[in-house]
């Protein structure tokens, strides 16, 4: 049975990523577009190793996992046997040297915690934003999914107070086993937005879904007629957050339609009169091109991933 421990850590799951982690284990992962395609590939139906397991969420036989880490997985409650074998209800990805537990492919359930190339980029604006220094004595992730950005946040400023809020149980879950694989600390703390928590923040970082999903997933749904509502959502949140000199960085997604780009002009008209200057950077320029085939996209020309960077006045 899982125990969880004082901190709330559950301890079953964090012996189990410190088990594979020990193998040398690695695996980056791919969009879920990629992952079907490779798994879809001959030869490719069943796992055959570790990265087969935890990182293309396959199903396996006896004898393709470690019996210690075999158990240890039924311990944790993240062995599923099925009609079609076993299978990790679990993956394991590598981003920045570390490794982060989170949810399997395909992650169709409501609290799915998504890890992905989005989450590879908005790691690397926050290294990016580190880079230019400052003093940071508390800090944010808001909605945080596996908990990379309040991760690197502590690891970059250990003396500093870190958050990781969310809405969903199995993402805090998940964001404290993180946090301790990483040798970190961080605070997991539920939380719609910042409405749970008090103070002022050097820091506020956040990846929100930024799509319009038919099925309001929560990992996934942005809400909105473009899937905008919730990034606006956190960068009000943030404005009234931010301390003197702090910096909110909101990676997220922007439909543009017939060239203009409707989120980064609702954005700036949030900012106005706040007292804080910005930046704005397309990352990349054409994300989730599937979604455009219908539903809220049919009239975008593109979904770019982007960077917006608020920055309070001292």
């Amino acid at each position: 049975m899982n125990e969880i421990s004082p901190n709330g850590i559950d301890a079953k799951l964090l012996e189990l990523a410190r088990a594979v982690q020990s193998t040398g284990y690695a695996f980056t992962t791919p969009t879920p577009a990629t992952h079907a395609r490779v798994n879809a590939r001959p030869g490719s139906a069943w796992a055959e190793d570790l990265a087969g397991v935890f990182g293309w969420s396959r199903p396996f036989r006896e004898g393709i996992v470690p019996p210690g880490i075999l158990e240890v997985m039924r311990e944790a409650g993240v062995l599923v046997a099925g009609r079609t074998g076993l299978r990790s209800a679990v993956r394991l990805s590598s981003l920045d040297g570390l490794l982060f537990v989170h949810s399997a492919y395909p992650t169709t359930a409501a609290d799915s915690v998504f890890f992905g190339p989005d989450t590879y980029r908005f790691a690397r604006a926050i290294l990016a934003c580190l880079d230019q220094g400052g003093s940071v004595r508390r800090a944010v992730d808001i909605g945080c999914g596996a908990g990379p950005g309040a991760i690197l946040a502590a690891r970059a400023h250990p003396e500093a107070e870190v958050l990781a809020v969310d809405i969903n149980p199995a993402a805090l879950r998940m964001t404290r086993v993180n946090a301790a694989l990483a040798g970190v600390q961080v605070a997991a703390v539920d939380s719609d937005l910042l409405s749970a928590v008090s103070g002022s923040f050097d820091l506020i970082v956040s990846n929100p879904p930024y799509l319009v999903d038919p099925d309001a997933r929560a990992y996934r749904h942005g809400g909105g007629p473009l899937g905008a509502g919730l990034s606006l959502a956190i960068l009000d949140a943030a404005l009234g957050r931010l301390a003197p000199g702090g910096t909110l960085l909101l990676y997220t997604g922007a439909a543009i339609v017939n060239g203009a780009d409707p989120f980064k002009m609702a954005a700036i008209a949030h900012i106005g009169g706040s007292g804080a200057s910005w930046t704005y950077e397309e990352l990349d320029p054409d994300v989730f091109g599937e979604e455009l085939d219908g539903g809220a996209y049919t009239a975008a020309d593109r979904i770019a991933a982007v960077a917006l960077t608020v920055k309070k006045w001292e």
